[in-house]
C-alpha cells in the first residue's frame, strides 16, 4: 500500500509539473488593431503593405516580442472605427477579420482620425508669435468646444467597436491604448510653431479623447494603457534624442506628430506589462 501510495503521489506530482509546462508552451495569439499611432508610419522598417504605412518596429511588434506572442498586426494609418468593419482604401481587408475565438490578446488605438485630430492640430500652427495670426482654440471653441463635442458623439461608436471585438474574440484580453503627450504645458514656441494657449488646448483635446477611451474600456471590461503618462517629458518639445513623439519637422524617421521608434519601444513595453 505504501509503495502504491508513493507511486500515485509521484504521478500526481508529475502531473502538476507537466501541466504548467504544457501551458507555458502555448504561444499567445495577439491581434493588433488601430490607426497610425499603432502602425508607425515611416519608422524603419516598413511592412510590404505600403498602403497602411505600418512599421515592423511599432508598439504591437515590440510588445509581441516581449511576450513571445504570435502577432497578427492589421493596424493601418488613417484608419477610423468604420475601417474595422469595412475595406479601408477600398481594398484593405476589414480589421475585424483578424479576430476569432482563438485570439488571446487584442490591442487597439483608434479615434484620432474619426474626430480629425491631426488635421485640427495642423490648423493650430502659427509661423509668427501672437498676435500675428489666428488662434485655433478661439476658432474651435467659438459657440462651444467642437472637438469635445465630436469626441462625445464618437464615444458610442467606440463602445460598439469594443462590443464587437468581444463578440468576435470572446476569450481575449483587450488592451485599449490611449494617445500620447504630444506637447508640454505652455508649448515651446518657436521650437514647435504653436502658441501656448493653442498647445494647451490641443493637448487637452487629446487627453479628453484618451479619457473617453479609458471610460469606454472600463465599461467594456477592457484594460486601458496610458501612453500619455509614459511620454511625459518625451513630447515634441523635448530634445530630439529624448523625444517619443516627433514634431512638425521630424528629427528621426517617423511621420510628423507621430511616435518614433524610441516612443514605440516605450509604448510597446507598457502594452506588454499590461498584457501580463
Amino acid at each position: 500500500m505504501r509503495v502504491r501510495g508513493m507511486a500515485v503521489a509521484a504521478a500526481v506530482g508529475l502531473g502538476t509539473l507537466v501541466a504548467p509546462a504544457a501551458q507555458a508552451a502555448e504561444v499567445l495569439d495577439y491581434v493588433a488593431l488601430g490607426d497610425s499611432f499603432a502602425a508607425g508610419p515611416l519608422i524603419p522598417w516598413q511592412d510590404p503593405n505600403l498602403a497602411c504605412a505600418r512599421s515592423t518596429n511599432n508598439y504591437p511588434a515590440v510588445a509581441a516580442e516581449a511576450l513571445g506572442a504570435k502577432l497578427t498586426d492589421v493596424s493601418c494609418s488613417g484608419a477610423k472605427v468604420s475601417d474595422f468593419a469595412g475595406r479601408q482604401f477600398g481594398y484593405v481587408a476589414p480589421q475585424y477579420n483578424s479576430l476569432n475565438a482563438e485570439t488571446d490578446l487584442v490591442s487597439l488605438t483608434i479615434g484620432g482620425n474619426d474626430i480629425g485630430l491631426v488635421q485640427e492640430a495642423l490648423g493650430c500652427l502659427n509661423v509668427f508669435p501672437e498676435p500675428f495670426g489666428l488662434s485655433c482654440k478661439d476658432r474651435l471653441t467659438a459657440g462651444g468646444d467642437k472637438l469635445k463635442a465630436a469626441i462625445d458623439a464618437w464615444a458610442p461608436t467606440f463602445a460598439g467597436a469594443l462590443a464587437e471585438i468581444k463578440r468576435r474574440a470572446p476569450h481575449a484580453k483587450v488592451l485599449v491604448v490611449g494617445y500620447a503627450t504630444y506637447i508640454k504645458p505652455g508649448g515651446c514656441y518657436p521650437t514647435q510653431p504653436i502658441w501656448a494657449r493653442d498647445a494647451d488646448y490641443i493637448q487637452s483635446a487629446v487627453n479628453y479623447l484618451s479619457a473617453t477611451m479609458r471610460a469606454q474600456a472600463i465599461a467594456a471590461g477592457a484594460t486601458f494603457v496610458d501612453t500619455a503618462a509614459v511620454s511625459v517629458g518625451h513630447d515634441t518639445c523635448a530634445a530630439p534624442s529624448a523625444r517619443y513623439i516627433e514634431g512638425l519637422i521630424p528629427t528621426a524617421p517617423a511621420a510628423p506628430l507621430h511616435p518614433n521608434a524610441q516612443g514605440m519601444a516605450a509604448f510597446g513595453a507598457a502594452v506588454a506589462t499590461a498584457a501580463r
